[in-house]
């Protein structure tokens, strides 16, 4: 029995280990953004991929109206936000994973927060899942030719310093 369960904990850890690896290997497979239509909160479509070709760095936030993280990293990047325009001229995109059905939930919280973000729907989550990624809050940060330079799953207050230095590494590359 004791044999047997040490099995079973071994290949546990394989398959973790190996999960951990597959993701790693996705999103860095994807080093440049997908092609997924996306739509603008007045129902305009977007092409994924040209989120980031304008040369400035491009910070992309999946969230979803229910995730109490996201909200509280939205909140705190938007006190910030500005400065970090000013300073390196990053865009910043956020991306609700809601569903469609919960979707128009997304433009009275944006309305509520006055967020001078670009905002973006993913109800179906392709453009989400395309990047391999798994939970919200998740982001990344994009250098000015759409390279992923930066991603970050989670948050915690203050984990937007992490995101900022990224910006800038990549803006002083210039």
């Amino acid at each position: 029995m004791r044999n047997k369960l040490s099995q079973n904990i071994y290949m546990i850890k394989k398959s973790l280990l190996a999960s951990v690896f597959l993701f790693a290997f996705t999103l860095a497979s994807v080093a440049q953004l997908p092609s997924v239509p996306l739509k603008s909160l007045n129902g305009k479509a977007i092409d994924s991929s040209k989120l980031a070709k304008n040369g400035k760095p491009v910070i992309i936030s999946f969230f979803a109206t229910w995730c109490k993280p996201c909200m509280r990293e939205l909140r705190a990047i938007a006190e910030v936000y500005p400065d970090w325009q000013d300073e390196t001229g990053v865009n910043m995109y956020i991306v609700s994973i809601d569903e469609a059905q919960n979707a128009n939930k997304v433009k009275p919280l944006v309305d509520a927060e006055s967020w001078e973000y670009d905002v973006l729907l993913d109800e179906k989550q392709e453009f989400f899942n395309s990047l391999g990624l798994q939970s919200v809050p998740h982001v990344l940060v994009l250098d000015g030719n759409g390279k992923i330079v930066y991603n970050h799953s989670g948050y915690t207050d203050g984990s937007e310093s992490e995101i900022i230095k990224a910006v800038r590494k990549c803006s002083s590359k210039k």
